[in-house]
């Protein structure tokens, strides 16, 4: 079989073709319908889920603390149409929008955002610094983004090195990883973009090997996880995986609330320059129990 037309049916990646379905079904049902099931659904979530730990997210999701603005170019919700935008986002906003009036209005930028808005704006990542309440976190693209594996490699049967298959483009982070561990046996890094990049020894910015599946990435005990336009897209099947993650300290948080992970519990943190990632991995190699 064709490398790339095994990639796309084995992957392990979500099925957009599924994510279109249900996005495409759900809209048949009227808007109406859902509005007036509203309140029902608050009150079954309040039987059935813990209000203070809702409150808690949603507090950490937005955090605006006062009545705010929204600005002159605010929107009705009412008036997003699927033409110019990406059609993952618009799903995904029409999924929450359609239980409100259609009157209300909101700011939204869709794609990777880290600057922060000058008023109150639903995106899908923000950077995680002080002033960041202005972005607002709406659970978006999450067929690219919430992928999970079941994984049934035990870590200790997992080869003793750390893998990264990405995307390098002009990303510096990526780029200095690839040419510093170019030579490394502990190391397999690849670029997989097929156009741009600034590699110093691939200046065409060809990409280096094919793109490995999900699965494939599980033969490793250690799997990298480098921010690319906004956060490490893969973080979150590598962490639902027995292989371990691998990153510098995060810069940029989605809804899976990056900026809440804690150091060596939930991933393995290096410096941003690297220079400690072969001492981390030998000290999980050899001290399994608390990998």
């Amino acid at each position: 079989m064709n490398a790339s037309f095994k990639y796309i049916f084995h992957s392990g990646k979500n099925s957009k073709f599924l994510f279109y379905l249900k996005a495409v079904a759900r809209e048949l049902v009227p808007d109406s319908w859902t509005r007036q099931r509203l309140q029902k659904e608050m009150e079954m979530c309040a039987q059935l889920y813990d209000e203070n730990y809702i409150a808690s997210r949603v507090d950490y999701y937005c955090k605006l603390m006062t009545s705010t603005k929204l600005g002159p170019d605010a929107s009705r919700i009412g008036d997003l149409h699927k033409k110019g935008h990406n059609s993952t986002y618009y799903y995904d906003s029409r999924e929450i929008i359609r239980w409100f009036d259609s009157e209300l209005r909101w700011n939204y930028l869709f794609g990777d955002i880290r600057d922060i808005p000058p008023y109150p704006t639903i995106v899908k990542s923000r950077s995680l610094t002080p002033d960041n309440a202005n972005s607002v976190l709406l659970k978006l693209d999450k067929c690219r983004h919430f992928v999970y594996v079941n994984d049934k490699i035990p870590f200790a049967d997992k080869q003793d090195r750390v893998i990264f298959r990405g995307q390098v483009g002009t990303r510096e982070n990526r780029i200095r990883f690839i040419q510093q561990f170019a030579n490394d046996p502990r190391v397999d890094a690849a670029n997989t973009l097929a156009n741009g990049g600034l590699l110093a020894d691939n200046p065409d910015g060809k990409a280096i090997v094919p793109r490995m599946s999900l699965y494939e990435h599980l033969n490793y005990k250690y799997i990298m996880a480098l921010e690319g336009n906004d956060v490490a897209s893969n973080l979150k099947w590598v962490m639902s995986s027995n292989s371990l993650a691998v990153m510098p300290r995060p810069t940029c948080e989605t809804w899976f609330m990056e900026g809440r992970l804690k150091p060596n519990v939930h991933y393995i943190e290096i410096r941003d320059d690297y220079a400690d990632l072969i001492e981390k991995m030998d000290y999980y190699t050899d001290h399994p129990d608390e990998a």
